[in-house]
């Protein structure tokens, strides 16, 4: 695996309230690699995104395939990145990525911390109604990155899983989990094993402990 693109941008307004969003962003040749994130990316809104726990978010390549057949009419408009991504690369997805996941990216050790929840902003970047949505069914939200070790990387590195946990839970999963009981079942203790990982974001945990106060 390798990086084929790295994008990143700055706070423009956006939307039909004009507010600060960072989703279009531009190509890039390499990222300097801090814990709270890229150097050249900056937030449009700091609660909501970046920060430790969202340092780098990463979109699969393929899920680009699946909402081009989704939606046809903005099929030119799927090109990797516009989706709001720092990272590109081929191979890997939502399936085969695992929370916890340790990556070596150039000189920048990397942790997957949970899924992207997908937000109206998608919706207004491609301007059609309802692509959040669909990425949420289908469970292709990309995930985030936290940050273990602070560098450079450069379009080309490779990108080498160092650790995964013998229990882990995948993006895909764990992204389903968190719509149960609305259509997707999962055990007790299967939510309750996915609330209780040390890798999964403080915030993540909480929904999912939320769910399951609810069963």
């Amino acid at each position: 695996m390798e990086i084929t693109g790295l994008f990143a941008g700055k706070p423009q307004p956006f939307g039909p309230r004009k507010s600060p969003s960072s989703i279009v962003k531009a190509s890039q040749k390499h990222l300097r690699v801090l814990t709270n994130g890229a150097v050249e990316d900056e937030q449009g809104d700091k609660k909501l995104h970046g920060g430790p726990q969202m340092a780098l978010h990463q979109y699969a390549q393929e899920s680009y395939l699946t909402l081009q057949e989704a939606f046809p009419s903005i099929a030119d408009k799927l090109q990797f990145g516009s989706i709001g991504e720092n990272i590109s690369a081929a191979k890997m997805n939502e399936n085969n990525v695992y929370i916890g996941d340790i990556y070596q990216i150039g000189e920048v050790s990397v942790q997957v911390s949970s899924p992207r929840a997908p937000c109206s902003r998608i919706n207004q970047r491609y301007g059609i109604k309802k692509v959040d949505l669909f990425i949420l069914e289908q469970g292709i939200t990309g995930w985030y990155l936290r940050v273990l070790q602070e560098g450079t990387i450069n379009v080309g590195d490779k990108i080498t899983l160092e650790h995964r946990d013998d229990q882990a839970v995948s993006v895909k999963d764990l992204m389903h989990m968190s719509k149960t009981p609305k259509g997707i079942s999962y055990t007790r203790q299967q939510l309750e094993h996915a609330a209780t990982l040390e890798t999964l974001s403080p915030e993540w945990q909480g929904k999912l402990k939320r769910i399951l106060k609810r069963l």
